[in-house]
């Protein structure tokens, strides 16, 4: 239930941001959503430690209830109407996403737990290919596909895709990485890794609305790129760390991870947002939160994988994973560069 909510927020949150923002200030429009996420994010680690410190996990989810209530009141007063399609929804192909795509997500969770569980991993991967196949069949001549197929053709969008998966990639696969690392290499206890990982999300909002802004003058492609570069940089870092590090160490080295994310995702997210006709905004919107997705299910599955086959080098493995996907999707926004160039000459 908690997903399908999900999915109606993040689908058409990108969506949100364009119908508010013109053209010209959108980078601005997206960088002050990815503030308010990160500050989010911020407050999240440290209230939770303070939450686990004098009361039961189930508050965890309790303290929500109030804030999406309020969510509900302010969202029915303020959000913009957005022009509607006239088209109805495909059930058919909504069917065959949903399988696809869940089969997949669980395929790779079962992958992680080995032993006999391998062939029904496999099993349930193959049914995955199978009906995104046949929905990429089902899809691939109409005008508005439910899976944007006639975006991904446009070089810019499909490398801004490409960026965003390897970045949220290398991105859970520190954060899951990092509290084991903290914890069991580091002895810090869980108020203190809770607080620890607070400088990442707290640079991404201090660098994002900047980013977003320089977006709307500067390629995104230099921008992504020197921001993932900062990201590889600090990740590469904190695996220089021991249990001799102190706490100054930690923080500003996380501090620099945060604020190279984020000079990644405001101009990224501007770009896919920006490349796709205003029309198909929603699209693009689910488009960018399913990349999104898909790069942490992947850096999820690649953790406990490593943590499970490699568990007295795990936390250090994944850093370093996570370090060659950031440059991976350094590499893939810098290539958005001749693809602009291209479409500028055609």
């Amino acid at each position: 239930v908690q997903g399908l909510g999900a999915a109606g927020i993040m689908g058409v949150n990108g969506a949100l941001v364009r119908f508010t923002y013109p053209q010209k200030s959108l980078g601005h429009g997206v960088g002050l959503n990815a503030l308010v996420v990160s500050v989010a994010g911020a407050i999240g680690p440290t209230v939770a430690s303070g939450i686990l410190a004098i009361g039961p996990w189930q508050w965890l989810f309790a303290v929500n209830v109030p804030i999406g209530l309020a969510n509900i009141v302010f969202a029915s007063r303020v959000l913009p109407w957005s022009t509607l399609s006239g088209k109805s929804l495909d059930w058919g192909s909504a069917a065959l996403s949903a399988l696809a795509f869940g089969a997949f997500f669980i395929g790779a969770d079962t992958l992680t737990h080995g032993g006999h569980e391998g062939a029904l991993a496999a099993a349930e991967l193959v049914v995955a290919v199978l009906a995104g196949v046949w929905l990429f069949l089902r899809e691939r001549h109409e005008a508005r596909p439910l899976i944007p197929i006639d975006l991904l053709r446009i070089p810019v969008i499909g490398l801004s895709v490409a960026t965003s998966i390897c970045s949220f990639a290398a991105y859970m696969l520190a954060f899951l990485a990092l509290p084991f690392w903290f914890q069991s290499a580091l002895h810090r206890d869980q108020v203190q890794t809770g607080l620890l990982m607070t400088p990442w999300p707290v640079g991404v909002g201090l660098v994002a609305p900047l980013a977003g802004r320089l977006a709307d003058r500067i390629p995104a492609a230099i921008l992504g790129s020197a921001g993932l570069l900062v990201l590889a940089v600090g990740l590469g870092l904190l695996t220089q760390l021991n249990a001799d590090s102190s706490s100054v160490d930690i923080l500003w080295r996380m501090a620099l991870c945060g604020l190279g994310f984020g000079f990644f995702q405001a101009p990224n997210n501007r770009t896919l947002l920006g490349s796709a006709p205003r029309d198909r905004s929603g699209a693009a919107g689910g488009l960018l939160a399913t990349a999104r997705l898909a790069g942490m299910t992947g850096g999820a599955t690649i953790a406990a994988l490593v943590l499970r086959t490699l568990p007295q080098d795990a936390e250090h493995v994944c850093l370093l994973v996570a370090v060659a996907l950031a440059i991976g999707g350094g590499l893939a926004s810098l290539s958005r560069l001749k693809a602009r160039a291209a479409a500028a000459g055609a």
